[in-house]
């Protein structure tokens, strides 16, 4: 018999990325989730389609799966975490403290099993896996603490596939790009890890994540700014305009002269990266609208995400100040979407008290300092 995996969220990542290698790993999958519909069917049907979404649009069957809805089925699904050794998240950052409730219940009742679990929250966020652990600690007790100090290991992950918007006539086949990533720290404490086609150990994930957040989420979002300021709807439609392909060029360039300097990426290898994530954002089959990719501008602005963060890196690495993601900054101060509740702030705010107290408030950028005062004037260029 199959050895079992067990994976929380059955929505399209959980489907159509993890689940689907966990499967071709030759796992049983036990998908937990809230949606009925998708547990019954899943139970039901134990299998489902992954469309790869390109011009060949590739079908691949997954089998033998089948799924728990986790909070009706509570009993079982502590029972299965108590007897499996891998579990899996794609739930999305803030569910992670909910799930943990189940997880905390399931290793208390591992107590005395010595095979090692593996937890891998495979989320959009940086330690997902270790954001968890520390949910799930707070509810366990001394005794299952060292217990899972010894026997279960919370290794953060970074993962990366785009799921485009998408509506099917089965409910439960899913599309999704052809590229994937998903590197997992190697825990030191494991000597017989998992062999999983697509899930690669890495004894440093900080360069990865780096990667991905400086390139991937800062030319998406480059792309949505400047698509936005000029009533572009799409992604695809964005990054064909020659302005904003060569503003999210520029941008990759500065972050990628910053990413070769730190990790030292190789050069070429790197330029490769770059053209293969333009090539992503150039699909037809994976476009997402602007207004979507663009939305919660005040925390893609933060001092730790794709803009700032590497921009201050910049400095200090070249000490000079990047001209294209200054312009990105500025663009998405200019994000003026009603529908969004962050760009309605950061507007409100930019009207009431002006755009100095905005940059200040919301980038963490030093007032008047050369980044500060570049980021002014890109704004006010913009306007």
């Amino acid at each position: 018999m199959a050895e079992q995996a067990l994976h929380f969220g059955a929505g399209n990542i959980g489907r159509g990325f993890i689940g689907l290698l966990l499967s071709k790993a030759g796992y049983q999958v036990v998908f937990a989730d809230v949606n009925e519909q998708l547990v019954d069917e899943l139970k039901k049907r134990q299998s489902y389609e992954v469309v790869l979404a390109d011009e060949a649009e590739e079908v691949i069957p997954v089998s033998g799966v089948t799924a728990l809805h986790s909070a009706n089925e509570a009993a079982a699904l502590i029972d299965t975490i108590a007897s499996t050794n891998i579990v899996t998240t794609a739930v999305g950052p803030n569910v992670l403290a909910i799930i943990a409730k189940s997880l905390a219940a399931g290793i208390q009742k591992r107590v005395g099993n010595e095979h090692v679990l593996l937890v891998i929250a495979c989320e959009n966020m940086i330690g997902g896996s270790a954001f968890l652990k520390e949910k799930v600690y707070e509810q366990l007790d001394d005794e299952t603490k060292q217990y899972a100090d010894k026997y279960v290991v919370f290794p953060n992950a970074a993962v990366d596939r785009i799921v485009p918007n998408q509506t099917n006539d089965d409910p439960l086949t899913v599309k999704v790009e052809p590229f994937y990533e998903w590197k997992v720290e190697r825990p030191k404490q494991v000597a017989d890890l998992p062999e999983i086609d697509g899930l690669t150990f890495v004894d440093d994930l900080t360069p990865y994540i780096e990667r991905k957040l400086f390139t991937v989420n800062t030319g998406h979002a480059v792309t949505a700014y400047f698509g936005f300021m000029r009533k572009i709807d799409s992604i695809e439609s964005a990054i064909h305009n020659e302005q904003i392909l060569f503003a999210v060029r520029s941008a990759l360039e500065e972050t990628g002269a910053l990413l070769e300097r730190k990790f030292q990426f190789s050069h070429t290898e790197h330029q490769a990266y770059i053209e293969e994530i333009i090539k992503r954002f150039k699909n037809p089959n994976i476009s997402d609208y602007v207004t979507r990719v663009g939305r919660s501008p005040i925390r893609k602005i933060g001092g730790d995400d794709r803009f700032v963060k590497p921009a201050n890196q910049y400095v200090e690495a070249f000490h000079e100040t990047p001209k294209a993601l200054i312009d990105a900054i500025a663009a998405a101060l200019h994000f003026d979407n009603p529908e969004d509740e962050e760009a309605v702030a950061l507007q409100k705010m930019i009207q009431e008290e002006g755009v100095d107290k905005a940059i200040t408030k919301y980038t963490g950028i030093e007032p008047y300092s050369r980044l500060f005062v570049n980021v002014k004037e890109a704004y006010e260029q913009l306007a």
